[in-house]
């Protein structure tokens, strides 16, 4: 091999990584670009019932009257999926459902959310460390009992559920 191609590709090597870093971001990959969809919140810890007696799980927490809308309707049947989801994971993954009235739910919507805790939000002190309009999102609980992300009005599930397999994925506790 001659001096001259040797030279030619030492300089290839040293310029790739420039090359290819610009062609990433002309083509769509932005640096810093996070990689959740879920708002992270800074952890905060919460205490009373019914987070108390979940320490150890996943918790995803809704808020909402017991007349239950029909955006109600949908958030408690995202929540629902997104645990059905993680398949043997699942056991991982508890839901809440905190009242925010003094009402009763509709027996048919009790049983279609089978297996979500559902409490009043006046009996958990927690309840005032929620940020934001709390029906509007869905709230995750860590196993350490620390409130750390919340998913936007009107959340895409397959967005949540990307997220909480990576929570999972590389969480060793819980």
């Amino acid at each position: 091999m001659s001096p001259r191609v040797k030279l030619a590709l030492v300089g290839l090597a040293c310029a790739a990584p420039f090359i290819l870093g610009t062609a990433a971001y002309l083509f769509g990959w932005a640096p810093g670009q996070a990689a959740n969809y879920g708002e992270l919140i800074a952890p905060r810890p919460l205490s009373g019932a019914p987070l108390e007696a979940l320490r150890g799980k996943w918790v995803l927490v809704s808020f909402d009257g017991a007349a239950c809308d029909a955006y109600c309707e949908k958030k408690l049947y995202f929540m629902r999926q997104v645990r059905t989801a993680q398949h043997k994971n699942m056991g991982r993954v508890e839901r809440v459902w905190l009242l925010t009235d003094a009402g009763k739910p509709r027996a048919e919507l009790v049983a279609a959310i089978e297996g979500t805790r559902i409490a009043a939000a006046k009996d958990s002190p927690a309840a005032k460390d929620f940020p934001g309009n709390l029906a509007d999102h869905i709230y995750v609980v860590d196993p350490n009992g620390n409130l750390m992300m919340r998913f936007p009005r009107d959340p895409d599930p397959s967005k949540i559920l990307k997220d909480l397999q990576r929570l999972l994925r590389l969480s060793q506790i819980g």
